[in-house]
């Protein structure tokens, strides 16, 4: 099992690399005063490729071996993890391989082709792409770099807690949306691993809450998800996920919330916070906003975990 020290080694490795940023906990007059909570917005989306992914995938790469590293990586993703993974090969001289879907954005491609990777469209959805990338990785014996499946990448992403607990170590609880699991898992096993008594709040949006419903049930299957504006928390969880002993561990509440609900927190933020985030941070706003309530006289942490987000969608998303 990762622990606290494991993840703040990586802190201390990735804090060097000219990849990563300590990103602001901003204080939230607006949503404290709406409130009545000490509300801070740990303001990952200001990250240099939009995303907290940045922080898991830096780590990795930085942990690989020489010759591990002269063989190139690979990965699959159309999104976040994607950019993340080309940004931290391009900045370690790494060559790195990106598998997508067919149907993935153009905008998002271009982006993560201009970070140096080699882009490679597979016919079919995500799983696919995941799939034939795995396979290449497998054949080629160049590593895979998973987006959370990944003791180190998971490491990377718990330094969202360093940062935070560093800034405001009396914080009573911390919000976040949770896809695979690799933000909150890490988050989670540093605060829970230094003896901090802050709540761990995961939260996802109605229509695909997968990584939820396997807790629920208490075993990783494959239920069925709606589009959602999140789509950076959508698809289902890995058999095996190292993230889900995890998130039973450290998890202390559960919430969901509408797409309604997610539009309103996306709209807030633009509108009070001067921000354009995207769903999967929304998420995170929403939840906290639900339950507000609960808060009222403590310190808050909501994680906005990212902007990528065309601004025809957005502007779509918030009309």
């Amino acid at each position: 099992m990762i622990t606290h020290t494991d993840i703040k080694s990586a802190y201390d490795r990735i804090k060097t690399s000219g990849t990563v940023r300590k990103s602001p906990l901003e204080y939230s007059s607006y949503l404290s005063n709406l409130t009545g909570a000490e509300v801070y917005l740990k303001c990952d989306h200001l990250q240099p490729t939009g995303s907290f992914k940045v922080r898991g995938a830096t780590n990795k790469l930085l942990m690989l071996s020489n010759e591990d590293k002269a063989r190139g990586v690979v990965t699959a993703s159309s999104g976040n993890h994607g950019m993340a993974t080309a940004l931290g090969a391009s900045k370690l001289g790494i060559q790195a391989t990106i598998y997508v879907p067919e149907n993935a954005s153009g905008t998002k491609l271009d982006g993560i082709k201009a970070m140096g990777a080699t882009v490679i469209k597979v016919p079919g959805d995500c799983l696919l792409a995941e799939k034939t990338a795995r396979d290449v990785a497998r054949e080629t014996q160049k590593p895979y770099i998973s987006p959370y499946n990944d003791e180190d990448v998971i490491m990377g992403q718990g330094t969202v807690g360093v940062e935070i607990h560093d800034d405001c170590p009396d914080v009573s609880a911390v919000f976040a949306s949770v896809g695979g699991g690799g933000l909150i898992g890490g988050t989670g096993l540093y605060l829970k691993g230094i003896g901090s008594n802050t709540e761990i709040i995961g939260a996802w949006p109605e229509v695909a809450q997968s990584m939820n419903l396997c807790l629920e049930k208490g075993e990783i299957y494959e239920p069925t998800e709606q589009e959602t504006l999140s789509d950076g928390t959508a698809g289902g969880v890995e058999e095996g996920a190292l993230t889900f002993p995890i998130c039973q561990t450290v998890l202390d509440k559960r919430l969901t919330v509408t797409e309604d609900e997610i539009r309103h927190a996306m709209r807030l933020i633009a509108d009070k916070e001067r921000w354009m985030i995207e769903g999967a941070a929304g998420v995170a706003v929403a939840a906290f906003l639900k339950t507000a309530t609960q808060f009222q006289g403590k310190k808050v942490a909501i994680i906005l975990c990212g902007r990528n987000i065309t601004l025809e969608k957005f502007l779509s998303a918030v009309s």
